[in-house]
């Protein structure tokens, strides 16, 4: 396939987020997969437009800065196109992506780990103060759970790699085991494992917050 389809064109077409284009049936995707196959990579952005709002939610959950959420954005859509000869169109095309992205964001997190030591100073005194909040009114524990969020969020982003990825996968994502395992591909013993492990570290790590220091 040509490497016409380079790094400024998806990234140019990625940061236009243009519009989203409904997603084609299976057969219909695959006759496009073949046009790119067959030379016609302008036909790629038909798929990007298509999934740029999945992938870009997948990466938000990793990064914070847009700029790193365009990063990883792009960077899937990238190897997307220089791997789609290996796409076997049995499956979902969706699947496949979503394999790129998932393990994707794994190298984004491998290579801006945070020290392995927690640091709590984005959590303020206020999340703690809000988590105060007692009551039957509906606001009340609106923004109490809004404070919860903030404080696990910090949390999150303090765990290793493996930690991070596979408890965002199985409890904010609500995948199972063998569905991580298919997404990343390690095998559903070391998901128990990781899964395991993560919880055992974001355990310690909350143990460590004391709302006194704030």
């Amino acid at each position: 396939m040509s490497h016409a389809y380079n790094m400024l064109s998806v990234k140019d077409f990625i940061s236009g987020m243009m519009d989203v284009t409904a997603k084609p049936d299976m057969s219909s995707e695959n006759r496009i997969i073949q046009q790119i196959l067959d030379g016609d990579t302008e036909a790629f952005e038909t798929l990007i437009k298509v999934y740029q709002g999945r992938i870009f939610a997948t990466a938000r959950k990793y990064a914070r800065r847009e700029n790193e959420v365009e990063d990883i954005a792009q960077e899937v859509f990238l190897k997307a196109f220089r791997k789609l000869s290996s796409y076997r169109m049995d499956a979902p095309f969706e699947h496949w992506l979503m394999k790129i992205a998932v393990r994707t964001c794994y190298d984004y997190l491998r290579r801006h780990q945070r020290s392995k030591v927690a640091s709590f100073t984005d959590i303020s005194s206020d999340d703690f103060d809000l988590l105060e909040v007692v009551g039957e009114d509906q606001n009340d524990q609106r923004v109490q759970q809004e404070a919860a969020k903030a404080i696990v969020h910090t949390v999150m982003e303090s765990l290793k790699p493996a930690s991070r990825m596979v408890l965002t996968l199985q409890e904010l994502e609500g995948k199972s085991v063998r569905e991580i395992a298919q997404l990343t591909g390690w095998s559903v013993a070391l998901v128990k494992v990781r899964a395991f492990r993560a919880r055992k570290e974001m355990r310690q790590l909350l143990e460590n917050i004391d709302p006194n220091t704030y």
